[in-house]
């Protein structure tokens, strides 16, 4: 367990490097100009121009704007917002709990929501009914289904709030938008899964003692099951965090989202490295988790 848990450090370390690395020379390379991001709409003349490239140190080498980068990140130091002239730390720690919120919610609505359809939908007809709806699901945008939510049950039947962040009734639609696609894939992964598990010899002992049809499925089947559904973390890791970023827009939340997207379209550098840096350790954490959980789940992994 010890070598596995250093392992996934260690490869862990370098996706975030790797990550901060492809964000950096993506943006190095961009069009525009950072003085320009930073002076907006201030006045601009040769002197402020010259004030801010050396307050910056945009006047070294971007090799060495790049290992500086690097050794301050290390040190936790993410820099100053070239639009906020905040902290960047205080500008995503801000809005990481709104973000957090909707993408924890709409992970359990959509893992609860799959294990349910798994389960259930086990009659021929049945399961065709559900994979088709699952399938029409995870074919259309996630903001598209959001527009129609939005357009039922907050224009049309006034149940929840139009945007905003103000209790729990706001956050119902959001979740759901994001967690209906996720619902639709598991659901398939965990449905095949069953059917593999509920042919092995081990699901056929525990008939043979008695046991019920619904009994092996949840107590056995679904156990083993889990095993590939385990393995999508790291795309559901992908799929919170970028659909966050489209539906926080669409229902008007704050959240990552909205300042990711007016960092980029002001070119906030040290914003956007900080957001794609939290992104690359969120999904380092949830394979880690996800690497520890197989071993949880098939005792035959800890014995090998």
């Amino acid at each position: 367990m010890t070598r596995v848990i250093a392992r996934r450090i260690v490869s862990g370390v370098v996706v975030l490097w790797a990550a901060a690395t492809a964000a950096y020379l993506a943006l190095l390379a961009a069009p525009g100009d950072i003085v320009d991001s930073l002076i907006g709409d201030g006045a601009d003349t040769p002197q402020i121009r010259a004030q801010i490239i050396a307050e910056w140190h945009l006047d070294r080498p971007a090799v060495v704007q790049y290992l500086d980068y690097l050794w301050r990140a290390v040190q936790g130091d993410l820099g100053r917002s070239y639009l906020l002239q905040r902290p960047v730390g205080e500008v995503i720690g801000d809005q990481i709990p709104p973000t957090l919120k909707l993408a924890v919610a709409a992970a359990v609505f959509g893992v609860v929501l799959a294990l349910i359809l798994a389960v259930t939908t086990r009659h021929r007809w049945v399961r065709r009914a559900s994979s088709t709806v699952e399938l029409i699901i995870v074919s259309t945008p996630p903001f598209l289904i959001g527009i129609v939510l939005l357009s039922v049950f907050s224009f049309r039947f006034g149940l929840f709030p139009v945007s905003g962040d103000r209790g729990w009734a706001a956050l119902v639609l959001p979740a759901v938008t994001l967690g209906l696609p996720i619902a639709g894939v598991l659901a398939q992964v965990l449905r095949d899964g069953l059917d593999r598990a509920l042919d092995e010899p081990f699901a056929v002992t525990a008939r043979a003692r008695g046991l019920r049809e619904r009994a092996v499925l949840v107590r056995h089947a679904l156990r083993h099951a889990l095993i590939p559904a385990v393995t999508l973390l790291g795309w559901l890791t992908g799929v919170l965090l970028g659909g966050a970023v489209i539906i926080e827009q669409v229902f008007g939340r704050p959240g990552l989202g909205q300042v990711t997207l007016q960092a980029v379209g002001n070119g906030d550098m040290p914003v956007v490295l900080a957001v794609v840096v939290s992104a690359a350790a969120a999904f380092v954490v949830i394979n880690t988790a996800a690497d520890l959980a197989y071993l949880i789940i098939d005792p035959r992994l800890r014995r090998s």
